[in-house]
């Protein structure tokens, strides 16, 4: 089985689509899988729970998204995490099998604490959503986990827990998942500014932005600081539009002559940016006008989650009665 998923707190950007979207899609299509896709709503409330209006809002907006970029409930099955209580059962169980040292050392964790600002103030929610993710995995026996690279350390941490629980309870009825990443080059997009796209920095490129959005977001984007004349000598490394060009074009010869081109000078910031633009509306126009299509019949896409969800509890509830029964608590068979 394939498992996956996205927090609801917003539209999903660029950096998700490259990142595991087409992944998911593919996946999806090649027929080899029984992919699950979860909005994560409860691990949202990590560090939005004084926002709920947010996630609500962000349900539906991330369904959106996995829809128009091609996911298709036909063949996945799109679920919402706070609909299966189950979840929430076995990340308590798995709670007792991990320390707070080993949550400590969790590379992904720590990052996301420091940029997140929480100082001494660490949600204790969010401190442990890595054991939640990990019961989000077994608890559909992932074995298949479509993610970018920045989501290994969580993988492992599944890995550790699944070992854990098998062994403590000697069983085999949890299955250790496998990372699926991306392109090498391509797992981690950088924002308009060079840094790590972000919803709170306001540096993404949504999957759901108009055309002007797009050119707007282009136009702003870095490129080399020193390179003020069109028949000055640029910089190619650092330079935000050649990194997207190098993860959206197919036309590697052409992209490769226009880095030749502005590194020896005579192309302007502004002629290379109009280029990108074509490139990467070329690509998101589709996904924009699919979304647009969708989301006239919001009721039916509600509907689909909420069908999704059904399935996805029946199945959590299988896997749940032969954990109660490893562990010694199903009482009543």
């Amino acid at each position: 089985m394939l498992l996956t998923g996205d927090r609801p707190t917003g539209k999903l950007h660029i950096g998700h689509y490259v990142g595991s979207l087409k992944n998911r899609v593919a996946m999806q299509n090649a027929g080899t899988y029984d992919p699950y896709i979860m909005i994560a709503d409860k691990q949202a409330f990590t560090d939005n729970a004084r926002d709920p209006e947010k996630i609500h809002n962000s349900l539906l907006e991330v369904a959106l998204d996995y829809l128009a970029v091609g996911i298709d409930p036909a063949k996945s099955t799109i679920f919402v995490q706070t609909a299966v209580p189950e979840l929430s059962e076995l990340t308590e169980y798995f709670l007792n099998l991990v320390s707070v040292a080993r949550l400590q050392r969790n590379p992904t964790v720590k990052t996301e604490i420091q940029q997140k600002g929480f100082g001494e103030s660490i949600p204790a929610g969010f401190f442990v959503y890595p054991v939640s993710q990990a019961a989000d995995i077994a608890l559909f026996k992932g074995q298949v986990v479509p993610v970018g690279e920045d989501q290994e350390p969580m993988l492992e941490q599944t890995r550790e827990i699944v070992r854990t629980f098998n062994r403590y309870y000697n069983t085999d009825i949890l299955v250790e998942p496998e990372g699926v990443f991306p392109p090498k080059g391509q797992g981690r997009i950088p924002g308009l500014d060079g840094v790590k796209m972000s919803k709170s920095l306001g540096n993404a490129i949504y999957l759901s932005d108009t055309e002007d959005d797009l050119w707007q977001k282009i136009k702003s984007m870095y490129t080399d600081p020193a390179h003020i004349r069109v028949e000055d000598p640029g910089h190619i490394e650092g330079n935000m539009v050649f990194t997207y060009l190098d993860i959206f074009d197919t036309d590697t010869e052409k992209v490769a002559a226009l880095k030749a081109q502005y590194q020896a000078g005579g192309l302007g910031d502004m002629k290379i940016k109009k280029y990108l633009f074509e490139v990467l509306n070329n690509e998101l126009q589709p996904i924009r006008e699919r979304r647009a299509e969708f989301a006239q019949d919001r009721e039916g896409v509600l509907q689909m989650l909420k069908d999704g969800s059904e399935k996805a509890r029946a199945e959590a509830q299988k896997t749940m009665h032969a954990v109660r029964e490893a562990m010694g608590i199903a009482y009543w068979g």
